[in-house]
């Protein structure tokens, strides 16, 4: 799929300065600089398998887990050219289960594969057939995957998969189906169904047919996160389903509900919860005595370990990075692999010794640009209704040729106000947090402050705030974007004049939006992969992505008017900003046309608009020689409209 023949429109060609194209060289050595995430351990937790992009697209690696010695060298597994997304053992240890991004596009293929990289064979999934790759049976080797439906108003259907055989047994049937675990024996299935925030977990039993939902008299709220483990001796039921939820919360702690056959229930009790923080992940051993609590600080990660026999707790110390990811528990509780990171290192695995609370490195990174980089500070202010803001700043530095000669030195605040740009993420369920951002980084070494904020309907800061812009209350989301520029404007980071909005799939919409209604607000825009217009998003995106995108955006039908004076489109003339454009050819999410009516609206009538097309990206651009395409015409554009 290509788009159509674009120009730049009225646009006018700037020459990147010098340090823009220093910067820009800054960011593509950054994106350069691989790392590891995803992590699955062997039963006896002595190999992991996870994803790296070490060469430059996301594969599948194995290695030994070595303590205290130097890690050995991991050894890759190709199954295609496209981006590996996850990989899961089976609980025997005879196979991997990989999802990969078909074509590098939206839809995913499962594939199966051997841990020595023998017997590969894709079991589901294709360029018609999106495919989730779900857990493993708890004995054995059968996987899960789910199809979603490819027509509007038809189930997804989940199966148990034979990866020797590819037979398929029937295991679940609903609209939006997740599923999250297996009972050992395979009788329970724990399933998530529901649209955007509103999610719910049920339990089905395969042998009567009977599905039960958890927390059922709970009040309003959603869980996302839920598995069934061995009861402790305490309880009087022969099993215990953990649920990570904000049912009855006002934010997401931890509730234990006791389950057995035929439908019982116990009493669920809350084992844990904290005024500052989300439950972000969790995890448990094979015998439910130890549980693994991954804690979402402001952004900011911290560990807890519960023993479910006595009720202990016990923090992790000395966590080696920011931001952790992906967590899992090893089978026996003596260990936990992770992927860890921070504004100045990339995503690498680290294992945790339980009894000791020690930490040691499992993967590394290579080695960075010897610049100082930005250390972003988290800021907080108030919104115009009073609601508090928080975000990450990346301040603009002065520049000064580095004593390497690799860059420009980060070193020093700058004496006087400069341009800034206001970064939104995606979601907007989603959350701004201090990891390693190449675009930040470049751009911040190019003179623009960087500011990423948590605009309401982020995720992080409760129930309340997660659904502070739902359907009409948009509009007051897209007020905050305009207050982060008033802000940056008060604090000294920047000159009124010389503030610009960018960001990505929601974050795109956002910038769009910001553009087209508050014209006089920003001196230049990036809209990467952003909707455009409500109507044609719905009628193109993925039927199961509509169909949960509902709650969130508004009802296609039911809410034609509001999601019409939310569009951009309607208010595309009024545009005065530069704007550069940015999506995938492949992106089925957020289809491409959405980006191809913004530039031909603005092309129309010779506007300073530029288009960025990814080939052989979706929604997410996995690709490093992507990532970096991107980085270095978003400083060389931004630098050159902010000058």
């Amino acid at each position: 799929m290509s788009g159509p023949a674009v120009r730049p429109g009225g646009a006018t060609h700037l020459e990147p300065s010098a340090r823009a194209r220093q910067a820009a060289d800054l960011g593509e050595r950054l994106v350069a600089a691989w790392g590891s995430w995803g992590p699955t351990m062997t039963r006896n937790a002595r190999r992991v398998a996870f994803v790296s992009d070490r060469h430059g697209t996301p594969e599948v690696f194995v290695q030994d887990v070595v303590v205290g010695d130097e890690a050995p060298e991991p050894v890759r597994i190709r199954l295609s050219d496209d981006p590996v997304i996850r990989v899961t053992w089976s609980s025997d240890g005879e196979w991997l289960a990989v999802a990969i991004a078909t074509d590098g596009g939206v839809k995913q293929q499962v594939w199966v594969v051997r841990p020595d990289g023998t017997d590969a064979a894709q079991i589901a999934g294709s360029r018609y057939q999106h495919a989730e790759l779900g857990p493993w049976s708890r004995s054995g080797h059968r996987v899960v995957i789910t199809l979603p439906s490819t027509e509007a108003d038809q189930p997804a259907r989940s199966y148990l998969v034979d990866p020797v055989s590819g037979d398929r047994d029937d295991l679940a049937v609903g609209e939006l189906i997740h599923i999250l675990d297996l009972s050992v024996e395979e009788r329970l299935v724990v399933l998530r169904d529901g649209q955007r925030g509103h999610e719910f977990v049920v339990v089905v039993d395969r042998l009567t047919d009977e599905s039960h939902a958890l927390l059922a008299d709970s009040p309003d709220g959603s869980a996302e996160i839920a598995f069934l483990r061995p009861a402790p001796a305490s309880e009087t039921s022969p099993l215990v389903a953990y649920v990570a939820t904000e049912a009855g919360l006002p934010r997401r702690g931890l509730v234990a509900q006791p389950v057995g056959p035929h439908g019982w229930r116990g009493a669920p009790r809350r084992i844990t919860e904290r005024d500052d923080a989300e439950l972000e992940y969790l995890d448990a051993d094979d015998a439910g005595r130890t549980l693994l609590l991954v804690w979402n600080v402001d952004g900011r990660s911290e560990l807890d370990l519960i023993n479910t026999h006595d009720a202990s707790r016990t923090p992790v110390p000395d966590l080696p990075g920011y931001v952790v990811t992906d967590p899992v528990l090893s089978r026996d509780g003596r260990s936990v692999l992770l992927a860890v990171e921070g504004p100045l290192r990339p995503r690498e695995l680290w294992r945790l010794d339980t009894n000791a609370l020690t930490w040691s490195r499992v993967t590394g990174v290579p080695g960075l640009p010897e610049v100082p980089l930005v250390e972003p500070t988290l800021e907080r202010f108030a919104a115009r209704d009073g609601l508090e803001i928080t975000g990450w700043l990346y301040r603009a530095v002065e520049p000064a040729t580095s004593s390497t000669g690799g860059g420009p030195d980060v070193g020093a605040v700058p004496p006087e106000p400069r341009a800034a740009l206001v970064h939104l993420h995606g979601g907007p369920e989603s959350q701004e947090r201090p990891t390693f951002s190449p675009q930040h980084q470049a751009l911040a070494a190019a003179g623009i402050t960087v500011f990423a904020p948590n605009i309401r309907g982020s995720s992080g800061y409760g129930r309340d705030f997660v659904h502070a812009d739902d359907l009409g209350l948009r509009w007051n989301a897209l007020a905050d974007v305009v207050d982060c520029a008033r802000f940056l404007v008060s604090n000294g980071c920047a000159d009124r004049s010389r503030v610009a909005v960018e960001g990505r799939s929601y974050g795109g919409y956002a910038t769009l939006a910001s553009l087209a209604f508050t014209p006089d607000v920003f001196a230049a825009g990036v809209a990467v992969c952003g909707m455009s217009d409500f109507a044609t998003f719905y009628r193109d995106t993925e039927p199961w992505i509509a169909s949960a995108a509902a709650t969130k955006y508004g009802h296609p039908v039911d809410d034609a008017a509001l999601l019409d004076s939310l569009s951009p489109m309607r208010a595309i003339d009024d545009v005065t900003a530069p704007l550069l454009v940015v999506h995938g050819e492949l992106d089925t999410n957020v289809p491409i046309g959405e980006a191809h009516q913004v530039v031909e609206a603005l092309t129309a009538r010779s506007h300073d608009v530029e288009y960025l097309e990814l080939a052989g990206e979706g929604h997410e651009y996995r690709r490093a020689t992507s990532r970096a395409e991107l980085v270095r015409r978003m400083v060389a554009f931004v630098a050159a409209r902010l000058a």
